[in-house]
């Protein structure tokens, strides 16, 4: 294919994504899917492979790249099927993410698949907001191993009614899942039109160009990185279990185009919910290079060709079932990142950022009490500084790009007041450019409530790069009360719920 058709290829698949987001957002019941925008939607290809993606949340679509292949070998496909699974040892991230998965039949050929993954704040933890803290995967809510959920286009009702059963508000659930069901009978629909428009022939000659032509311009991007070894290793602060300063390690081998990382020298994995699956691990990896090619990289399997990723079985990054991981999702991912930026700044120096604030801040609040509730949200942080600027104030970083829950839609939904929402002035890292600031965000409880904070950053801060400090760790405090990174709380009418989170670091010392 020629330059310009190629690209009309790709961003009228991207647009699939996109459409299929829309339509996710503008029909889900849940505030952390409608507000939030907590969810993900991809094109595959027959094999599994990535095509297209939206801008959506790097860990779910980079652990659903890693994944789909085995998932989709797997399953005997029919026209009319929808496989639906949260497992995180067979394909999933953590439980509250489900993912919806659709084949596309051409004149009875499977010519791919669409997909989305959302996280419900409710699916059926003991604890509110179904973020626990845990020891086990099986104390993290309904686990879901690959059902058909839909054949012959109908919903089988069994295996919704059974999933419901175990939802502390099914009706708000069921609407979140009949969501994702419509958002993936929009991308069958839009992506059939294109296929059809070009011919399925036509159409994976196309698909074969575009994970060429990602490949091609991967390498030449990742070429730069000059060949060698490069190290680097961070903490995790905890995992709520008593366990402390978890070491991440990486060692990243670049030589003849081919980029190995490997995480030996990683702690094996804790009895707390900080582990991770092999494909949450390879969500963060593939984030990191995506973010060194140019912009008009596609987003696409090709993207990743060169790189090659080795966690041992057993450790924090690749950890044995029934490990606990509802926090590997969320905060490991995001500190694996910080791990291989540092890494890479041992090889192309100020091209690298300083750390952002390194946690996603997670917050879960409810009750079990009619009427029950469940709410979740993640709460941004300062960015790291670069070369050039300052780091951003009061935003999401990597490894999610969700939004903020509107004070308004969060105090109409929920028994909270929102008392104090601003920036946390000086908490970015001093240096030639300062890091971000992070964000103070804090709760009055109007009824009696159960809340868990699972949190990072607050022993460890983000460090800053090329000589500059490191941002101001982040603080959590009950009513004035000091309280640690993980901690799960019961809350009574009138007390006050206070996040402080991270600064970034900040960039190049002062002269």
């Amino acid at each position: 294919m020629d330059a310009i058709s190629l690209s009309l290829f790709a961003n009228r698949i991207e647009a699939v994504c996109e459409e299929m987001g829309a339509a996710l957002q503008k029909s889900a019941f849940s505030p952390n899917i409608r507000d939030r925008l907590d969810y993900s939607c991809a094109v595959f290809d027959a094999d599994g492979e990535l095509c297209a993606q939206a801008a959506h949340i790097p860990v779910h679509l980079g652990s659903m790249a890693y994944a789909m292949r085995d998932i989709v070998e797997a399953v005997k496909w029919q026209p009319g099927d929808m496989l639906c699974l949260n497992d995180p040892y067979r394909g999933g991230t953590h439980l509250p993410d489900v993912t919806l998965i659709a084949p596309l039949f051409v004149d009875a050929d499977l010519a791919g698949f669409v997909a989305n993954r959302a996280h419900h704040a409710d699916i059926g933890a003991e604890t509110p907001g179904s973020m626990p803290l845990s020891s086990s995967l099986h104390e993290e809510g309904v686990l879901i191993s690959p059902v058909l959920l839909v054949r012959q286009d109908r919903v089988v009702d069994t295996v919704m009614d059974d999933i419901m059963s175990r939802m502390r508000n099914p009706v708000e659930s069921r609407g979140d899942f009949i969501a994702q069901l419509a958002a993936n009978r929009r991308g069958l629909m839009r992506l059939d039109e294109q296929v059809k428009a070009m011919g399925l022939s036509r159409y994976r000659r196309a698909l074969d160009a575009l994970n060429d032509y990602a490949e091609q311009l991967a390498v030449a991007s990742l070429g730069d990185i000059p060949a060698g070894e490069y190290r680097f290793v961070d903490m995790l602060d905890d995992d709520g279990m008593g366990h402390v300063d978890i070491r991440i390690e990486v060692c990243i081998r670049i030589d003849k185009g081919i980029i190995e990382l490997d995480f030996s020298g990683t702690s094996e994995q804790v009895g707390g919910n900080v582990n991770c699956p092999l494909s949450v691990t390879a969500a963060a990896v593939y984030y990191v290079f995506r973010c060194l090619l140019p912009a008009q990289a596609p987003a696409c399997a090709g993207s990743f060709r060169p790189i090659r990723i080795h966690a041992p079985e057993g450790c924090l990054l690749n950890a044995r079932y029934p490990a606990a991981v509802t926090a590997g999702n969320v905060e490991t991912s995001t500190r694996i990142v910080d791990v291989i930026l540092g890494a890479l700044a041992k090889a192309i120096g100020e091209k690298i950022p300083a750390a952002s604030h390194g946690s996603m801040n997670n917050l879960a609040i409810g009750s079990t009490m009619a009427p029950a509730w469940d709410y979740y949200e993640t709460v941004g942080g300062g960015m790291g500084a670069n070369k050039s600027s300052g780091g951003l104030d009061a935003v999401q970083t990597h490894m999610t790009n969700t939004l903020n829950t509107p004070v308004e839609s969060l105090e109409m939904n929920y028994p909270l007041r929102v008392t104090r929402y601003q920036v946390r002035q000086g908490s970015g890292g001093d240096g030639r450019h300062a890091g971000g600031d992070g964000i103070i965000r804090e709760f009055e409880f109007l009824r009696a409530a159960q809340a868990t904070i699972l949190s990072e950053r607050r022993t460890h801060p983000a460090w800053g790069a090329a000589g500059a400090k490191a941002g101001a760790s982040g603080k959590n405090s009950h009513t004035g009360k000091s309280l640690g990174g993980k901690v799960s709380l019961s809350l009574k009418p009138g007390d006050i719920l206070r996040i402080e989170t991270p600064g970034g670091g900040g960039f190049g010392s002062k002269k």
